[in-house]
């Protein structure tokens, strides 16, 4: 009896074990690099305020942010005082990343419109982005979160660019633009959760409002 004791103890003890394992938090003390436009810089309000900010602290992770407002994927907009395009900003990074996300489009969806020339320099852009991101972080989890779904010309045809762009290189894509709960077309909405109503930079509250989707989509790359 006492040796069938010690052994359900033993069999508790490594089940117990398994489970604080399994319960870890993969994403602790890694680093996470966000890297994109105003979307990441967070515009007038303080980065912390972000919700990948927030899910790095929640997490326990290192956090880098390389947003610049108004940057661009595909075109250089040096002389408007936004920089230069992401494709050459992603030059300038010089770190190691466990998770890179990529959160873009906006201000490309804005000048393009309507124009299919520009929208193919776009594309162009957009796989050189995804191959140098994967040559550039061979080991890291990459992920692309789109805008919001604006209603303005050209924001449709660049979230479908980057979904069918990213797919052709395996990075998986959160459809902000179908489920992120934000709800940018409603005014009211954006009165409550948008910085000055605009249609692109969230508040802290709609910061708060995108959480679940965001850290469901980064937990699981």
């Amino acid at each position: 009896m006492k040796h069938l004791t010690s052994i359900l103890t033993i069999i508790a003890a490594l089940c117990c074990t398994n489970l604080a394992a399994q319960s870890q938090d993969h994403l602790d003390s890694k680093t996470l690099l966000v890297f994109g436009d105003s979307y990441v810089k967070n515009h007038r309000e303080p980065m912390e305020n972000t919700w990948h900010y927030k899910l790095a602290q929640r997490h326990n992770m290192r956090y880098a942010n390389a947003g610049r407002n108004g940057s661009s994927i595909a075109f250089d907009r040096t002389r408007d005082g936004f920089g230069p395009s992401m494709i050459t900003r992603l030059n300038d990074i010089q770190m190691s990343a466990d998770y890179v996300l990529v959160i873009a489009g906006h201000n490309d969806a804005d000048l393009i419109k309507e124009s299919t020339d520009s929208l193919a320099i776009f594309r162009d852009a957009v796989e050189q982005l995804c191959a140098r991101l994967v040559d550039k972080f061979p080991t890291a989890r990459i992920g692309f979160v789109t805008p919001w779904n604006v209603n303005r010309p050209g924001f449709r045809q660049v979230i479908q660019t980057i979904v069918e762009v990213c797919g052709e290189w395996s990075i998986p894509v959160l459809r902000a633009d179908l489920e992120s709960g934000i709800h940018v077309r409603s005014e009211d909405f954006r009165q409550r959760y948008f910085q000055n109503a605009d249609t692109a930079h969230l508040n802290d509250a709609g910061h708060n409002l995108i959480l679940q989707w965001a850290d469901r989509f980064l937990t699981g790359l």
